[in-house]
Order: C-alpha cells, then structure tokens, then sequence
C-alpha cells in the first residue's frame, strides 16, 4: 500500500467515523426521548418531541423497530424500549459491581428465607430487575431478570424512593403515572409520600397486593458511599405464605441484606 492509499484510507475512516457519528447520535436521541417515556408517545408526538424533520424520525423508529430496539404497541401505536435492548442491558448488569457484589448476600436471603429474592436498580423512572433467585417452593413470581416494575406500586421501587432526598423525591413523584393495578395501589402523590415516610420509618418497604393480587414483597434501599440509593433488594412471597412470622423475620433479614450490600459497595472506590 503507498502512500496515497494510505491517505485515501484515512480520509475514508475519518468521514465514515463523522457520518456514523452523526447518525449514532439521532438513533440515541430518538430512543432517549421513547426511553423517558415508555408506552407514553405516539409517532405524531414522537415527531414534536425530536428535533427531526418528520421523514428522519419515522426512519430512525422504523430502524429500531426493525432492530428490536423499540416497540410499538398495537392499540395505542405508543412506543417503548423492545427486548433487545433489554436484553444487551441483562447482559450488561451480569458483570455490573453491584450485581457481583450482592450476589452472596442474596444467596443468603434467599437460603434463610426460600422465598423469591430480587435485586433491582432504577432506569428511565422504574427499576428493573437486574437479579433473582427463587426458593424451593413450588409456588413463585413469574418474573425475569431484566423486567421492568414501577417504582409506586412495588416493595423495590418505593425503597429506593424513601432512600432519595426530600427535594429529589418531590421532583421524581411528579413525573411519575400512578396507575392503579389493584385497589391497594397508591394512587395519589400524597398518600405515596406518606407511605414512603413509614417506609423510611421503619427501614423497609412492604408492598402489600399493591402491584398485583396475592403477592406480597418486603424491599430494602441499597445505598453507595455517598449516601445515594443505587438500587433495592426485596424478598416475594404469595399471600398464602405470609404471616406476622416471616412479616418479621423478612423484614428483618432484607433490611440486613440490604445493609451489608451498601457496605461492601461503600468500600468501592
């Protein structure tokens, strides 16, 4: 190869790098603004919010589409992160520090209490799941590390909100959808912030059939060297299970639980 080619090359690899640079860039800012609001735009809306001609944005959704990246739902043509992008993140959270580090202290949670153990972090205004172990019971949550849950309606999602400073909590419940999934659910920032001031009170969150019929989960704020909650453990359990007994003894071993991960996460530099 002489010289010139060489410089046709570089010249190459320069503007390809621009170009896939500039594109790269308009995919991100497209699925940023679908991850900020999952299952909340349409393609019309969609189209206001990006700072897109029209005909860009419907090839960048109709990419990522295409790709798995995002998906669209069939009755309100809203958009939200698909499973592919899910699932390069579960790929990513396998080797993430807080996962490797929790994972003996869940192991243990799990063992003394054969229920469902799950660790979960904060993404996009829900937690999702970035671990789970299950007991031996017969019986147990069908759900899948990766899933996404909301953070009003669940054990992990309202700890990691009791562990936020008061000013960032007021902001993050103003932008939260509180739906109700089932007539326990807490539907109204009000009774939300009195439930996570019993919650910080007492050092757990007891999501008691608020997410869904018949089950019940306890759930702990994990929290880094600077005081910042960074995720959340929980033990599950169907209501069958539950009792003042292991109410008790759950609560006591998830806030534990919880405790020693942010300690070993703490010592992190």
């Amino acid at each position: 190869m002489d010289r010139s080619d060489i410089q046709d090359e570089a010249d190459f690899r320069s503007t390809t790098h621009v170009q896939g640079a500039a594109s790269f860039s308009k995919f991100m800012t497209v699925l940023q603004i679908i991850a900020d609001t999952p299952g909340t735009l349409d393609i019309a809306q969609l189209t206001k919010r990006a700072p897109f001609p029209r005909g860009t944005v419907y090839r960048l959704v109709s990419a990522l589409i295409a790709e798995g990246l995002v998906i669209q739902s069939g009755e309100s043509g809203t958009f939200r992160l698909g499973p592919r992008l899910l699932q390069l993140a579960a790929k990513a959270w396998e080797d993430s520090d807080l996962r490797s580090i929790a994972r003996d202290f869940l192991v243990s949670l799990r063992d003394a209490t054969d229920e469902t153990v799950h660790l979960a972090v904060p993404s996009n205004n829900r937690m999702v799941y970035i671990d789970k172990l299950v007991g031996s019971n017969r019986v147990q949550m069908k759900t899948s590390i990766g899933a996404q849950v909301e953070l009003h309606s669940t054990s992990v999602g309202k700890a990691w909100l009791s562990g936020l400073p008061d000013q960032r909590l007021v902001e993050v419940i103003k932008t939260l959808d509180l739906r109700r999934h089932t007539d326990k659910t807490f539907t109204t920032p009000e009774s939300l912030l009195e439930e996570l001031k019993r919650t910080r009170e007492q050092g757990f969150a007891f999501d008691d059939e608020e997410n869904e019929p018949d089950i019940r989960c306890l759930g702990s704020p994990i929290f880094n060297r600077f005081r910042e909650p960074v995720g959340a453990v929980s033990v599950s359990m169907p209501v069958y299970r539950h009792d003042v007994r292991s109410h008790e003894l759950c609560a006591r071993l998830v806030r534990q639980t919880a405790q020693q991960i942010s300690t070993e996460l703490s010592r992190m530099v």
